[in-house]
């Protein structure tokens, strides 16, 4: 299938290396937006609302006619979105609310343009081990947790962590590429 040829607006590197394994030819173009929950926000309506302005800033960015494609990935427990750590005792309060149950990756994609808007959401549920305070310190030392949601990443050193998923691996990376893929055709044919 030949894709339409996108912009990317994000800065994840795990996402061009998701994109880049559809062979999608894509430009990267900055899309800096306030990422603060509103008041009274699912979680869901906050992943998608994140997933469309990062899209759609992205957009006002481009001096081409190109689809813009914006993602976002939150991890929820307990109907809490659990974000980036910004030290290491919120980093470590984070596992321990991971440790020893399920958690759901929430990630949603928007393909848009001037006059065309597709959004997918995929959540899949997250099994974590118990994990011992020395293993949370060790992961934390790694410099890994940092920048990623909930703390952690599952294609890297948290993978030991993951008892099991349900739903989409891809999508805990950060871009479902089923999905993805599907709004990619969706959007040649109807051209």
């Amino acid at each position: 299938m030949n894709y339409p040829t996108i912009a990317l607006a994000s800065s994840s590197p795990r996402r061009r290396e998701l994109l880049a394994q559809l062979g999608v030819n894509y430009e990267l173009v900055k899309a800096d937006i306030d990422e603060t929950p509103l008041p009274g926000e699912s979680a869901v309506e906050y992943v998608q609302r994140l997933a469309l302005a990062k899209a759609h800033a992205g957009l006002a960015r481009l001096t081409t006619l190109l689809p813009v494609l914006g993602a976002d990935t939150i991890v929820v427990v307990d109907n809490d979105i659990l974000g980036k750590p910004t030290d290491f005792a919120e980093f470590r309060q984070t596992m321990q609310r991971l440790s020893g149950r399920s958690h759901q990756v929430v990630t949603a994609v928007a393909l848009v343009s001037p006059v065309r808007q597709l959004q997918q959401l995929v959540t899949t549920q997250v099994y974590f081990r118990p994990l011992t305070e020395a293993e949370i310190s060790a992961y934390w030392a790694s410099g890994e947790p940092q920048d990623k949601a909930g703390g952690y990443g599952i294609q890297g050193l948290a993978a030991k962590f993951v008892q099991r998923i349900n739903g989409s691996y891809t999508a805990v990376v950060g871009l479902p590429l089923c999905e993805t893929e599907q709004m990619l055709q969706q959007w040649q044919e109807s051209l």
